[in-house]
């Protein structure tokens, strides 16, 4: 079945991309969740006309998005924890610490964004990605030391 995305779609395309795709997929996830319409005549016409004006919002959004990065790029976070003789750590920095940080210094930032395999569980300096737009990702630096 063919359908037109209307949103990014993660493996799949962009908005306004014509794909083929299972049929369930489409009736099933795609269209329920609003991020596909069937591709008929007229949508296509329809998306073609608006997709002008939404690739130029992008390009805004991505902007923005690097100008984010740059300052982002410049940001050390420092998080304390208390620790066992052997210097093993107590709990963990997640991406929930990480968010409060940010926001900290002035960073409006969803903790959705932030790219973090497993919460940091011991001491040290550890790069975050965080990604502002696709294609943008910026890092930052946590320090993770020891509590006195």
């Amino acid at each position: 079945m063919r359908v037109i995305l209307k949103k990014e779609v993660e493996n799949l395309g962009t908005y306004g991309d014509v794909v083929k795709v299972a049929p369930g997929y489409a009736r099933n996830f795609l269209i329920p969740q609003g991020m596909a319409t069937a591709a008929t005549a007229g949508n296509i016409r329809q998306f073609e006309a608006e997709k002008e004006a939404y690739l130029n919002k992008m390009q805004v959004k991505k902007d923005h998005a690097s100008t984010l990065k740059a300052r982002l790029d410049a940001v050390s976070l420092s998080f304390s924890r208390k620790t066992s003789e052997e210097d093993k750590m107590f709990g963990s920095v997640t991406a929930h610490d990480i968010e409060e940080g940010l926001k900290a210094q002035g960073f409006e930032i969803e903790r959705k964004n932030i790219v973090l395999d497993e919460h940091i569980k011991s001491l040290g300096q550890f790069n975050v990605a965080i990604k502002l737009h696709p294609g943008v990702a910026a890092n930052i630096t946590v320090n993770v030391v020891k509590e006195d």
